[in-house]
């Protein structure tokens, strides 16, 4: 089983909402940092957020402050980002991954990674 899945991507339209979900297995679940990346086509792949084993959060990507939130439920080994208000310059594929250490925007640090999740946000 992978140690990470997301699951909530889809095609919504611009001011829409969608909710992602990373369920997490086979580690401690509770001691890692998880954060959201995306990588659109042609870009480089980018940190969008991140929470603490102790529920600090914090936004990478100034682009989505204020319409997306991520949030923690360490009974279900679940994390979730809660996306608001999207644009067509949310479309990507939504990784999200676990790592031992604080909150980074740095990929290199995550130990663990999803397969991803394709947004699409269009008319």
């Amino acid at each position: 089983q992978e140690p990470l899945v997301e699951s909530g991507g889809g095609l919504v339209q611009p001011g829409g909402s969608l909710r992602l979900s990373c369920a997490a297995s086979g580690f401690t679940f509770g001691h890692y940092s998880i954060a959201w990346f995306r990588q659109a086509p042609e870009r480089e792949r980018e940190a969008v957020s991140c929470i603490s084993r102790s529920d600090d959060s914090r936004d990478f990507a100034d682009s989505v402050e204020g319409r997306f939130t991520i949030s923690r439920d360490n009974g279900k080994n679940t994390v979730y980002l809660q996306m608001n208000s999207l644009k067509p310059e949310d479309t990507a594929v939504y990784y999200c991954a676990a790592g031992i250490y604080p909150c980074t925007a740095s990929a290199g640090a995550y130990d663990y990674w999803g397969q991803g999740t394709q947004v699409t946000v269009s008319s």
